[in-house]
């Protein structure tokens, strides 16, 4: 295995026990494969892992996301959330029954103020976000991170800030309207950023 893996620098645990198997009849379990494989000096990365990264500069991130909510009369509502990375903070937080590019566009501008010292932005591939929101998102000073294809984790404070909307504020209600929807979620993000604790910023 040590002698294959150093041989095949590009071959990982998976191809070199393939090749055990289909070549010289061993059948090893990747896993085992690479408890032998020799380790590279380092971690192994030139680049900073994504928990690193974020832990890194939690302060000049911010993060958006979707959610959408059913009213009374069964209409279909989206909620635009965005949320700074550092402090936990809600930046912004609209409600439209029509959501577009040049909507999205108008709720980041209003969410990033001009003096702001945000460096990047995570948003999901939704078609929303469009190449003309990154254009903007870019104008602002900021550099656009797009969240791989089906990783939440990718997002993972947005979409957990979405979850906490839901338990804590959505499932004990029923909006009537757009309108009355949007209050009460402002109401619930003066809440979240001024009285709710947040166990991952530690206490105080």
């Amino acid at each position: 295995i040590a002698e294959m893996s150093r041989a095949n620098p590009s071959w990982g645990e998976e191809r070199i026990a393939a090749e055990l198997s289909l070549k010289l009849g061993l059948r090893v379990s990747p896993r085992s494969v690479r408890r032998f494989m020799p380790r590279p000096p380092g971690n192994g990365r030139g680049d900073q892992r994504w928990s690193t990264f974020l832990r890194n500069h939690a302060e000049a991130v911010v993060a958006c996301d979707f959610l959408t909510v059913v009213t009374a009369s069964f209409r279909v509502v989206y909620v635009l959330v965005v949320i700074e990375l550092g402090r936990r903070r809600i930046l912004h937080l609209n409600v439209t029954s029509h959501p577009t590019a040049e909507w999205a566009v108008r709720q980041l501008r209003e969410a990033v103020p001009c003096t702001h010292g945000y460096r990047f932005l995570i948003h999901d591939r939704d078609s929303i976000f469009s190449k003309e929101v990154d254009r903007t998102v870019h104008g602002f000073g900021m550099r656009v991170l797009r969240t791989p294809v089906r990783a939440p984790k990718g997002n993972a404070v947005c979409e957990r800030l979405v979850g906490t909307i839901r338990r804590e504020c959505l499932d004990w209600l029923i909006p009537m309207s757009e309108g009355h929807l949007r209050r009460v979620l402002r109401a619930w993000a003066r809440h979240y950023n001024e009285a709710r604790p947040h166990s991952s910023l530690g206490p105080g």
